[in-house]
C-alpha cells in the first residue's frame, strides 16, 4: 500500500499524531440495485491509496470467477465480501470500510439495494452523517432512489451527495445529468435535508471520483472526495442540551465512584451543575476521567466517566443533564419505527425497549399510520410486517426521560427488544411526547400475556403438546 502522505516514511510520529487529530465523517452509499455502490466505494478505496498490494491481487483473481467488469479488475469485490453477495452480484449485509486522506478519515458503510434488506440500509444510516445517493444516468430517478433518501430524511441525514453514476453509458451528457438533477430537486421538496449536492461520476472509469474528469469540462465543481473531504457536518451537532446517558457505573476501588457514558449532546465541563434523571437531584461535576488523563472539556461523541462532588443514587439508564434543563419525563410517546423482524407487530404485543441505556417494558399500543416508502404515502394498517417503517403510539409501564429524535439523535432513538428470545426485533425514533393524560390507559393487555404464557410453555413443556394459542385467537 502506497498511501498518499509522504510522512510515513519520513516521519511516522508526526504522521500518527496528525492522523489522531483529523475530523472522522461516517457516510453512507445506497441506491438502486446495480447503481455501482460498491464499485465507487471500490474506486474511493483505490485511488487514495488504501488498498494493500495482497487485497488487490486477491480481487483480481476474483474478478476472474466473480467479476462484473470483463478482463478489469472489479473493485467492487472489495467491499462485497460474502459469497452470496459474489455470487449474486449484489450487496446484502452492511459493509463497512476505512480510509483517509490527507485532510480526513472516512468511515464509509455500503448498504443494500434491495427493498427487501431495508432494515439492513437503516441499520447503516443510523450512524452517518452524510449519504451519497447513486442514481444510474440510464435510468434516473427511481423507486429505490425514493426509499432511500426517504430513510436518510427518516433518519436526520442533513447532508445529502447526489452521484450520477454511470455518466460513460449516456456519452457523459450534461442535458442527461441536468434532467436527473431537475428529478431528484422536485421531489426533495419532500425532505428536510438542507445539504443537497449532484455530481455526475463514473465510479468504473475514475470520472470526478477523485480527480476531475476530462470527459466532463461543463461541470466545473469539484469531484466527489473534494466536496467529502470539506462538508462540514460539526455544526450538526446539539451543543446547546446537555445529555449524558449513564451506560456504567465504575467502581474499582472504595475511594472512586464514576458515572460512564457516552456525552450526546452539550459541551460538560469541571464544575457545572447538573440534574441526574428521573429523580431531578442537583449535583457538581467533579471530574471528567478518560484514559489519557482528564478533561478540561467534553464534547458530544467522546466517551467519559464523570464524578460527582457529592454521593448521590445514580444508575445505569439515568441520564445527567443541566441543572436548569427541562427534559419532558413521560410514559407514552409517539416514535417512526422501522420492523425488523419475520413475524409482525401487532398493536397491544408485550415488548422491551432500550432508550439510551434504560430498559423498560411497554407495548405499541397504536399504529397510527404505516408510510408508503416508495411513494411516501400513508395508509391505515393493522400490523406492521418486515422493513414496515410506521408512526405509532408507544406506552411504557414506567416514566423516562424522553427526547425528540430532531433535537438529540443519541437519546431520542431506541430500539425494541422480543421479550421472550431477546432478539432486536424493531428500531424507532422519538418524534412526540403524549401528555399525562392521554397516555394513562390503565389497561392490562390479557392477550398479550397469555400470548407470552403460551410461547413459554410450548418452548420450555413441549411434552405437553400445547396448541399455538395465536391460532385459535385467529379463527
Amino acid at each position: 500500500m502506497s498511501h498518499q502522505s509522504s510522512l510515513i516514511a519520513d516521519n511516522i510520529e508526526q504522521y500518527l499524531h496528525e492522523h489522531e487529530n483529523k475530523d472522522l465523517l461516517r457516510f453512507i452509499t445506497c441506491g438502486s440495485v446495480d447503481d455501482g455502490k460498491s464499485t465507487l466505494i471500490g474506486r474511493l478505496l483505490h485511488d487514495s491509496k488504501m488498498i494493500f498490494d495482497d487485497q488487490l491481487a486477491a480481487i483480481t483473481q476474483a474478478s476472474k470467477t466473480s467479476g462484473t467488469t470483463g478482463d478489469a479488475v472489479d473493485l467492487a469485490l472489495l467491499v462485497d465480501g460474502l459469497q452470496s453477495e459474489r455470487e449474486q452480484g449484489i450487496t446484502i449485509d452492511v459493509a463497512y470500510r476505512f480510509f483517509s486522506t490527507d485532510k480526513r478519515k472516512f468511515i464509509i458503510a455500503d448498504t443494500p439495494g434491495h427493498e427487501q434488506y431495508t432494515r439492513n440500509m437503516a441499520t447503516g444510516a443510523s450512524t452517518a452523517s452524510l449519504a451519497i445517493i447513486l442514481i444510474d444516468a440510464r435510468y434516473g430517478v427511481q423507486t429505490q432512489t425514493r426509499r432511500h433518501s426517504f430513510i436518510c430524511d427518516l433518519l436526520g441525514i442533513q447532508h445529502l451527495v447526489v452521484a450520477v453514476n454511470k455518466m460513460d453509458l449516456v456519452d457523459y451528457s450534461r442535458a442527461r445529468f441536468e434532467e436527473i438533477v431537475a428529478d431528484y430537486r422536485a421531489f426533495a421538496e419532500q425532505l428536510s435535508a438542507r445539504d443537497i449536492r449532484f455530481v455526475p461520476i463514473s465510479a468504473l472509469e475514475g470520472d470526478n471520483v477523485v480527480e476531475p474528469s476530462a470527459a466532463m469540462p461543463w461541470y466545473e465543481e469539484a469531484p466527489l472526495l473534494a466536496q467529502l473531504e470539506t462538508v462540514e457536518v460539526v455544526r450538526d451537532q446539539n451543543l446547546s442540551d446537555l445529555r449524558l446517558p449513564v451506560q456504567y457505573v465504575n467502581r474499582p476501588n472504595l475511594d472512586f465512584r464514576g458515572y460512564a457514558g457516552t456525552l450526546e449532546a452539550g459541551v460538560l465541563r469541571p464544575g457545572q451543575a447538573i440534574k441526574v434523571l428521573p429523580s431531578g437531584k442537583i449535583s457538581h461535576v467533579e471530574r471528567i476521567v478518560t484514559y489519557d488523563g482528564d478533561l478540561e472539556a467534553a464534547f458530544p461523541g467522546q466517551a467519559i466517566t464523570v464524578t460527582l462532588d457529592d454521593e448521590i443514587d445514580v444508575s445505569r439508564g439515568d441520564w445527567l443533564v443541566a441543572a436548569d434543563d427541562e427534559v419532558a419525563l413521560a410514559s407514552a410517546f409517539e416514535a417512526d419505527i422501522v420492523w425488523m423482524h419475520d413475524e409482525p407487530l401487532e398493536p397491544g404485543r408485550q415488548v422491551d425497549f432500550r432508550l439510551a441505556g434504560r430498559a423498560v417494558s411497554g407495548r405499541v399500543s397504536k399504529i397510527l399510520h404505516q408510510v408508503d416508502v416508495n411513494t411516501l404515502e400513508r395508509h391505515d394498517v393493522d400490523a406492521l410486517t418486515l422493513n414496515a417503517i410506521a408512526r405509532c403510539r408507544v406506552e411504557l409501564t414506567a416514566e423516562v426521560p424522553l427526547d425528540r429524535y430532531s433535537r438529540s439523535p443519541g437519546t431520542g432513538s431506541f430500539i425494541v427488544i422480543d421479550r421472550l428470545t431477546n432478539v432486536t426485533v424493531g428500531a424507532g425514533m422519538v418524534r412526540d411526547v403524549v401528555s399525562g393524560e392521554a397516555a394513562a390507559s390503565g389497561e392490562i393487555d390479557w392477550v398479550g400475556f397469555e400470548i407470552e404464557l403460551n410461547a413459554l410453555v410450548r418452548k420450555y413443556f413441549p411434552h405437553w403438546e400445547a396448541k399455538d394459542v395465536r391460532e385459535l385467537l385467529a379463527k
